[in-house]
């Protein structure tokens, strides 16, 4: 344990064996009227973060101490229930953990109890105290040398950025192009970590659960598998019990994880690293809807620990908090911007290529010189990959008849054509069935898909590809990842490692192949229909378009000897209807400076983050009218009543979600906006008990519940 720790730890048990009043946090329903505390007696005096079994109602539930009462038991003037029990073993939940928990509960208007039990493993609530003694007596594993490895020379550019973050106290963002050697510099920053302090540890986070076994594959080749552990969603209970019981007790140095890992217990916590902070997937859009970047940064700032967030395409409110100081602003960002826009071995980026759609005829998927140059590589014997953000046959069936589309009952959504199993799927509630074999509206048998998604691109590719043959006479090799090639367990690694070990000429995949993965073989990325962002509603889908076909081109020509031997350089092509669009003139440059600088002023002049702040307050009911009516209602209570910060904070009228309707259940919104984080936070925190009040009043019968987002991603 780190002997910080140690020390609160004893300090806060010198205490005598009197009979006192505990308060713990429980996971009580969101937005109850139920306190964010409850008072429990118990027989001895216990250490805040201790872990307690306590009755609930008709259940047992467990229980996080967070206080104790001055007042001893027999003194309290209710008569309390008594602690059912204390998880013997497992050492008390330390300040930090319980201060970045109080802190992520204000901030994002949920309850304490709520974030508290949702950052602790499930099995910690299940396992009875047989069990957990069980676990805890078995023998932790043998610690074991990493692998002698000789260490590469570190490029200029990471050399600056390793010792910057080595010298100075950060945040740092490092800015770093696709292929420029961010992750080694990762590995060096913790290397040089766990040799200085023999207790500290560091946390280094992905957005997503498919990047993190090739980075704990680098972790473990470096470090050794007994100081590294994984926490994300897709472990069993008891893998992520062993991971987050190792963490806690200081046993494991490093914890590698997606957003989840930002509440790890971790008592030596002295670096944190969040990989791809752009990344839309470090906000939560279940429960309580946290960004695990921003709660990094919290925590790093409260526990005195350094933080690192890496881009090649960093979000605008991380761009803008690291702006270097100017004449116009002295004083610059809070953070200190690190780059390396150069890639490690002399290799270049993908040279851009824009194909004009409305010169193509009519229906074209992929246009000739797009389909030469793909022939042509895999000819070579490089890789192609082709990116459509749909997955798949087609976005839905209609009949030409009578205009019959292929709707869910359920959503305000299509079902999706599935080809490969002949089903309708809707995306949104999972509600499946067969495709008709006619027309449910007319009895047409002439039903017919629109559009088209990644299954349907494979298999126009593998048509159009027929002829093709590798360089070794053999047919080429299409292959497709998306969430449904990869449901299965284990398809994903699969589907990856025959990538990798050159077993797939074209890659046809969604986001999931477009981000972090190091694919040495690809010399050639495609981008066949990214138009549909453009011109949305969102003003954040710009940004998230420019992101993803920048970390896509990464994917092309990181290899720099390999392509040398090719003789070629690396392409991304971008077929498109706009091909002057400014994302497209910033992406062909590879100006991430020029078009956040573009999209900044816009956000500015029309006060959008980060210039200013917002939150949505959202309301599911059985109808439309009453969503809406639950939103207006609150609005007019709240200025009724005078709200602190109201004077700050513009209350915009409710309207429906995009997809309005999702598994029978009506939802709307409402748009909450202020120039002050502060007086949006008071303001917030204050329309709580009123949004509570508001539920409660029997006009708004048939509501099924509210939330409320801050910082939302989406609008």
């Amino acid at each position: 344990m780190h002997p910080k720790a140690e020390k609160e730890d004893e300090a806060e048990r010198a205490s005598d064996d009197a009979p006192c009043t505990v308060q713990v946090a429980v996971h009580t329903p969101a937005h109850s009227a139920i306190g964010e505390l409850l008072s429990y007696r118990s027989a001895t005096l216990l250490a805040p973060g201790t872990l307690v079994r306590v009755p609930l109602g008709q259940r047992e539930v467990l229980g996080v101490v967070w206080d104790r009462a001055d007042d001893t038991a027999a003194q309290a003037p209710v008569q309390l229930r008594a602690v059912a029990g204390v998880l013997g073993g497992v050492a008390p939940l330390g300040a930090d953990w319980r201060a970045l928990v109080a802190f992520a509960a204000r901030y994002y208007q949920r309850s304490l109890g709520e974030i508290a039990l949702a950052a602790l493993p499930a099995q910690l609530r299940t396992l009875g105290p047989e069990q957990m003694a069980r676990r805890l007596r078995r023998p932790a594993t043998q610690a074991e040398q990493a692998n002698a490895i000789e260490l590469i020379a570190l490029s200029a550019e990471q050399e600056s950025a390793r010792a910057q973050i080595s010298s100075k106290i950060g945040p740092f963002l490092m800015f770093g192009s696709t292929g420029s050697g961010k992750t080694e510099v990762y590995l060096r920053c913790v290397q040089e970590l766990l040799q200085a302090d023999p207790a500290a540890q560091a946390l280094v986070m992905v957005p997503e659960i498919n990047l993190t076994p090739q980075l704990e594959e680098r972790f473990v080749s470096r470090f050794g598998a007994a100081q590294v552990v994984s926490l994300h969603s897709g472990m069993t209970n008891p893998q992520r019990l062993k991971s987050w019981l190792a963490a806690h007790s200081g046993q494991a140095r490093i914890v590698l994880g997606t957003r989840m890992a930002v509440f790890a217990s971790m008592p030596g916590l002295a670096l944190i690293v969040v990989d791809e902070e752009h990344d839309a997937s470090y906000k939560q859009q279940e429960g309580a809807r946290y960004s695990a970047r921003d709660l990094a940064i919290w925590r790093g700032h409260a526990c005195g620990a350094k933080v690192v967030l890496g881009s090649a395409t960093p979000s605008l409110e991380s761009w803008h908090a690291s702006r270097p100081p100017s004449p116009q602003d002295p004083e610059g960002g809070r953070y200190l911007r690190l780059a390396m826009p150069s890639r490690i071995g002399a290799a270049a980026l993908p040279r851009v290529r824009r194909v004009d759609m409305g010169q193509q005829p009519h229906r074209t998927v992929f246009s000739a010189p797009l389909l030469a140059a793909i022939t042509e590589r895999v000819q070579r014997g490089e890789q192609c990959m082709v990116l459509l953000n749909r997955r798949g046959y087609a976005p839905v069936l209609t009949c030409s008849d009578c205009d019959w589309k292929s709707d869910c009952p359920h959503c305000s959504a299509h079902q999706v054509f599935h080809k490969i199993d002949r089903s309708l799927r809707c995306h949104h509630c999972g509600f499946a069935q067969r495709v008709p074999r006619a027309c449910p509206a007319c009895g047409n048998p002439d039903i017919v898909p629109i559009g088209r998604g990644t299954e349907q691109l494979e298999e126009q590719l593998a048509a159009l590809l027929a002829g093709v043959q590798r360089a070794d006479g053999s047919p080429v090799r299409i292959a497709r990842i998306d969430a449904d090639s990869t449901r299965a367990a284990g398809a994903l690694q699969s589907q990856l490692a025959q990538v990798h070990a050159g077993e797939v000429d074209v890659l046809v995949g969604t986001q999931m192949i477009a981000k972090g993965h190091d694919f040495r073989r690809v010399s050639l990325v495609a981008a066949v229909q990214p138009d549909g962002a453009l011109f949305s509603s969102d003003f954040r889908a710009p940004e998230r378009l420019f992101a993803l076909l920048m970390q896509a081109a990464g994917r092309a020509g990181r290899d720099a000897a390999w392509m040398a031997e090719r003789g070629a350089p690396c392409e991304m092509w971008v077929q498109t209807y706009h091909p002057t669009h400014p994302v497209y003139e910033a992406l062909r440059r590879h100006d991430y400076p020029a078009f956040a600088a573009q999209q900044l002023t816009e956000r500015q002049q029309a006060s959008m983050p980060p210039f200013a702040f917002q939150a949505l307050v959202r309301a599911d009911a059985r109808t439309q009218p009453v969503a809406q009516g639950f939103l207006t209602a609150a609005a007019e209570a709240a200025r009724a009543a005078a709200l602190p910060g109201l004077e700050h904070v513009s209350l915009y009228p409710p309207v429906p979600l995009v997809v309005q309707r999702v598994a029978g259940v009506e939802r709307a919104q409402m748009l909450i906006e202020s120039s002050s984080r502060p007086a949006l936070q008071h303001f917030l925190a204050a329309w709580q008990g009123v949004l509570r009040s508001t539920r409660a009043d029997p006009v708004h019968k048939g509501l099924v519940r509210w939330l409320v987002d801050v910082d939302p991603l989406a609008i």
